[in-house]
């Protein structure tokens, strides 16, 4: 069985974490085949946004620690094909360029919060607790949380969860900003499907391009994100997904926009 599901619907591409017998504890299986899957979904033009999620009652209880020792030991994650995207969005040739949606529930622990630091908008059950306990195992978060976690949140509010390993409440993780709604239990899949499938609804070019604009403002600072802003607008202005929206103003109807 695979320990990564992939699934086009329609526009989206579902990505299921497929360990539920060992709550999706996160070998280098995983990380190697959830990497293939968004390379697909960033290279196939016919996909628009991805949902991750997980099968079983839990998203991921974190690391598989016994298989991950020797990869942290060698000081450099596993190689990936050129088609992969990063997981962690750290790797600035992998950067993923299309939107990236979670719904999370259960035990959420060390790379599953990770993995939604490098995500778009993450849905959580009210049940869902989260912990990016490192600090509890003798060694530091290397997946983006000491980077990413702050902007997220806020300085304080980062450092109480990662100098101290504590668990963050499903209430908690919304009231500092790191999820963006909370479900009753179960439904958080629907939810953020529907979230996923409103992204497919926009135009592509032009949801692919206010992401790309949000990540150059995240990487490379203010300055460089607004002097691309008018350059990278000018090949959109001759698509004819601009065309339709025009005329699906004027007409007062709903857009079928193509990504072309």
């Amino acid at each position: 069985m695979p320990k990564i599901t992939v699934e086009g619907k329609k526009h989206t591409l579902l990505i299921g974490l497929n360990r539920p017998e060992k709550m999706n504890a996160f070998n280098l299986e995983m990380y190697t085949e959830l990497a293939a899957a968004l390379g697909k979904l960033h290279h196939e033009q016919n996909l628009r946004c991805g949902l991750l999620f997980a099968h079983g009652d839990h998203f991921t209880s974190g690391l598989d620690m016994v298989k991950w020792v020797e990869v942290f030991s060698s000081g450099s994650f596993p190689s990936l094909p050129e088609s992969s995207r990063d997981p962690f969005g750290l790797d600035q040739e992998r950067i993923l360029g299309k939107p990236l949606v979670m719904a999370v529930q259960g035990i959420c622990y060390t790379i599953g919060l990770e993995l939604m630091l490098a995500a778009d908008i993450r849905v959580a059950s009210s049940n869902t607790r989260f912990g990016q306990i490192e600090v509890k195992r003798g060694i530091y978060p290397v997946g983006g949380a000491t980077i990413r976690l702050h902007q997220e949140v806020g300085w304080g509010n980062a450092m109480r969860y990662l100098l101290t390993g504590d668990e963050i409440s499903a209430e908690d993780a919304y009231r500092i900003g790191l999820i963006q709604e909370v479900t009753a239990p179960g439904e958080q899949f629907e939810r953020a499907l529907s979230l996923a499938e409103t992204i497919c609804e926009q135009a592509p070019l032009g949801v692919q391009a206010t992401l790309r604009s949000a990540q150059i403002t995240r990487r490379e600072g203010t300055e460089k994100a607004v002097s691309r802003l008018l350059p990278d607008l000018q090949p959109i202005m001759q698509s004819e997904d601009a065309m339709e929206g025009v005329h699906s103003f004027i007409e007062k109807r709903k857009a079928n926009f193509k990504g072309r």
